[in-house]
């Protein structure tokens, strides 16, 4: 299964005791996820108050230090719009200041929200800043959107996101998506995954379905039968288990 570990996310410090922060934290665990079989990393930047944060040094300090600890290993960061506190146009300022990073300090890819105001200025700015962009579908509603936004084909990957779902309602959600964006025509890699309660029931259906998935701390702190993990490592095994197991 290809599996991108999801480091970080927004959590604070303190919400698993081996959640990672600093650019050597992220290089670590990256290291630990490609040994377990990560196919790729997703990386929340922070500043030195431990914040979230999409300012090109911090960015370019967390992808160089994984890149120098597994050289190869496709690097994707956020671009959520609450890191700006909802600023939109604060937001786009500093993707467009990524663009005269070095090679080695830009990112593979970028995820960007759907459903979030500023998408399609967001979409083309992450583009010219020559990395590639993951259109984060977490509705039927998402799917109209990028179908209608004129950027369906630029895209690198469909990231099929059910958030804030129950482990019951996950599945049927997902599948709902996905056959939207296929009734769109919108054919795009997809990548399927959820968060929390969701995580590991769509895990389960990224792999029935021969999708890639995501599985890391950003989405859950536990493992399949709730168990406690010690970190990105361990969910990363546990779920490449799974996989392997059908």
């Amino acid at each position: 299964m290809w599996l991108k570990a999801s480091l970080n996310g927004g959590r604070a410090p303190g919400e698993h005791p081996a959640l990672p922060l600093t650019p050597q934290d992220l290089a670590d665990d990256a290291r630990a996820v490609a040994a377990q079989g990560a196919s790729a990393v997703h990386a929340h930047p922070r500043d030195a108050g431990g914040l979230e944060t999409l300012a090109a040094p911090a960015v370019g300090a967390a992808v160089s230090a994984i890149r120098r600890a597994v050289p190869g290993l496709p690097v994707g960061v956020s671009t959520g719009l609450w890191i700006t506190g909802g600023d939109v146009e604060a937001r786009l300022s500093a993707v467009r200041a990524w663009a005269p990073l070095p090679d080695e300090e830009r990112p593979d890819f970028a995820s960007c929200n759907v459903s979030e105001p500023g998408f399609h200025d967001l979409a083309v700015a992450v583009l010219e800043s020559g990395v590639g962009v993951e259109a984060g579908v977490w509705s039927r509603d998402d799917a109209e959107e990028l179908a209608a936004s004129g950027l369906a084909g630029r895209v690198m990957r469909v990231l099929v996101e059910i958030m804030d779902a129950s482990a019951e309602d996950a599945v049927p959600e997902a599948a709902r998506v996905l056959d939207r964006l296929d009734a769109l025509g919108l054919t795009a890699p997809r990548l399927l995954h959820g968060e929390g309660a969701a995580a590991w029931p769509l895990l389960e259906e990224a792999v029935r379905r021969g999708l890639p998935g995501r599985m890391g701390l950003e989405d859950v702190l536990h493992g399949p039968s709730g168990e406690p993990v010690s970190g990105n490592a361990e969910l990363v095994r546990l779920a490449l288990a799974r996989s392997a197991q059908g």
